[in-house]
């Protein structure tokens, strides 16, 4: 069967968690796994694909950890989405020195960094083939990355939101801990609810469900996979859709 070589997806929202940006640091940057993933996205956007993005902030403050230890949760995850906005800064470096123009929108404004967040402005940065870089969470404690990247697919009319992780799918449980873990194929909004899975909040999912927002999750460590995403072939695991 010939592989498809026209993306099934015109516009997709990609999701990285700030773990992700680590590789084998305890914590911070790694410049080389920052350009592994800018490269990946050079390659996507040579289809003819919108690419926006949102990045979390794990990899430098996790406010949920924070406030556990006792801090303000308000102003732990207020921390929390400046640590994403360095993300941000970070693939807008990479993805520049490559030749991609970008922007960062900031939905804490920063004048000096970052664009504010404006809807119709970063619709318009998509249609002229900018990737836009989503930053700053959604301006609001108390709500994690995955309910912005949820938010802001929705607000700029994405096609898909692409999870990257670090496994190659959603599990029963985790495929890191437990060799017998199974993994899904697909599953249904409601049925991810019920399993209590944790690779994604349930305030995002559920905002995924009722705009009917398909999610796939799929491990950004082997090479190539977000262009097999979009090119259709199956990879990693369908939440709804």
């Amino acid at each position: 069967m010939k592989a498809l070589s026209r993306p099934v997806y015109q516009r997709i929202l990609l999701k990285l968690s700030g773990e992700a940006l680590m590789g084998d640091l305890e914590y911070g940057i790694k410049p080389a796994v920052v350009e592994s993933v800018a490269v990946e996205v050079v390659d996507v956007k040579k289809l003819g694909v919108e690419v926006a993005m949102v990045i979390g902030g794990g990899n430098i403050y996790r406010g949920v950890a924070a406030s556990a230890q006792g801090m303000d949760r308000a102003s732990a995850d207020q921390m929390g989405m400046l640590a994403t906005v360095i993300n941000s800064l970070a693939m807008q470096d990479a993805l520049e020195k490559m030749g991609i123009f970008t922007r960062v929108m900031s939905a804490i404004e920063m004048p000096q960094i970052a664009e504010p967040y404006i809807r119709r402005r970063a619709i318009r940065h998509l249609e002229k083939g900018r990737v836009a870089i989503f930053a700053g969470g959604t301006g609001n404690p108390f709500f994690t990355t995955d309910t912005a990247a949820a938010l802001r697919a929705m607000e700029v009319k994405a096609q898909v939101i692409l999870k990257a992780t670090k496994v190659d799918g959603v599990y029963d449980t985790d495929p890191l801990i437990h060799k017998q873990a199974k993994k899904f194929k697909k599953l249904s909004y409601i049925e991810f609810l019920n399993r209590g899975l944790k690779i994604m909040d349930s305030t995002a999912i559920s905002m995924c469900m009722d705009n009917d927002l398909p999610i796939i999750v799929f491990n950004l460590t082997e090479k190539g996979n977000i262009k097999r995403v979009v090119l259709g072939q199956k990879v990693g695991t369908v939440i709804g859709g």
